[in-house]
């Protein structure tokens, strides 16, 4: 790894949309503010405009204001690591996911605590995805197993076990009774939560699938893959309405794409999503011709483990080894991605 990331921030270039290529831009100097965490951030997600959730190894969510990095609310509960945060856009409610197998409820503004503790895996919980409204939670295992509970009482609705679906993401297609899930057995599912029952698997990857999103309008899917050596490590965006096919790829990472978001769309940008990996690199994509658009190379921040899109412009980036990142994405001819903040 280290001598990987030696050479890769020396000697990289990126690929514009014009074919033309130019040096990767590496973080600058940014403002440095008390972290979030005490140890290696594993999971963070937008909340309302200002807002942000995070979960690390040190087992506390923590709820902050990405502008000023302050620590609004902690919450404490989980046994072990914390695995994934999920959040209801149109709740106080927000999720998390650990490796002590259950995954927790929290109130935004409410006490420390959990106000609802899920518990029916029998390994890590790896996946999470929440309705719009926090009624309803998916949650999905290592045991490969995928769960549907109701949030007010905190019952099991449904469990279904498919072999060798070691989870690991779920998503929740927007204004739908599906959710995205991706999985160690290299294959992205749809789910139908009515029943939970697979209404679609797409055609198997070369690599774990390790992350997925779904396009605000519902209509997209993206994906990305485990690899080594720039061998694997794309993006794939699929159609999740019509055909169901896969429509193209985002290469260019060096080792496992541990994360990918579809960008709000901005005023003069085009459709664009962005992706993290163990390499230490933030990519943005043209998400139609697939070309990529700008690259941040976070130095000394180790493996980057997930990304938040907060809108058009800011990204949050977690990090092993040094907090959450700030990220803000300067449009124009050339677009570029900058540091501007870390917690």
């Amino acid at each position: 790894m280290g001598k990987l990331q030696s050479k890769f921030s020396i000697h990289t270039t990126k690929y514009r949309a014009d074919g033309s290529t130019g040096e990767v831009g590496h973080a600058q100097a940014a403002p440095q503010r008390s972290p979030a965490h005490s140890d290696a951030v594993t999971a963070v997600a937008a909340l309302k405009p200002d807002l942000c959730m995070s979960g690390a190894r040190d087992k506390s969510v923590a709820v902050c204001s990405w502008r000023s990095g302050a620590v609004l609310q902690r919450f404490t509960g989980h046994q072990r690591e914390i695995t994934k945060v999920a959040s209801a856009p149109d709740s106080s409610r927000v999720f998390s996911a650990s490796r002590d197998k259950t995954a927790m409820m929290w109130e935004l503004q409410g006490a420390p605590g959990p106000s609802q503790r899920f518990a029916a895996h029998d390994l890590v919980v790896t996946g999470l995805a929440a309705s719009r409204d926090a009624a309803q939670l998916c949650t999905g295992s290592r045991d490969n197993a995928v769960c549907t509970w109701d949030t007010e009482t905190g019952r099991c609705l449904r469990r279904a076990v498919t072999r060798r679906n070691l989870v690991t993401h779920l998503c929740w297609v927007p204004g739908e009774p599906y959710v995205i899930q991706t999985s160690e057995d290299k294959t992205v599912r749809l789910w139908d939560l009515r029943q939970l029952e697979v209404a679609h698997s797409f055609p198997a990857k070369q690599h774990i699938q390790t992350c997925c999103d779904v396009s605000p309008d519902g209509r997209l899917c993206l994906s990305t893959s485990s690899g080594t050596a720039g061998e694997g490590c794309e993006a794939t965006l699929w159609d999740l309405r019509q055909t169901r096919s896969h429509l193209c790829e985002y290469k260019g990472h060096f080792q496992t794409t541990t994360s990918g978001v579809f960008l709000p769309w901005g005023p003069t940008l085009a459709p664009s999503i962005a992706t993290a990996s163990l390499d230490s690199t933030v990519k943005v994509w043209d998400r139609d011709t697939a070309a990529c658009l700008a690259t941040l190379y976070l130095d000394g921040a180790g493996p980057l483990s997930s990304l938040a899109a907060c809108d058009s412009s800011t990204l949050l980036c977690a990090t092993s080894s040094s907090g959450i990142h700030v990220l803000r994405l300067r449009e124009g001819a050339e677009p570029v991605l900058e540091e501007v903040g870390v917690f």
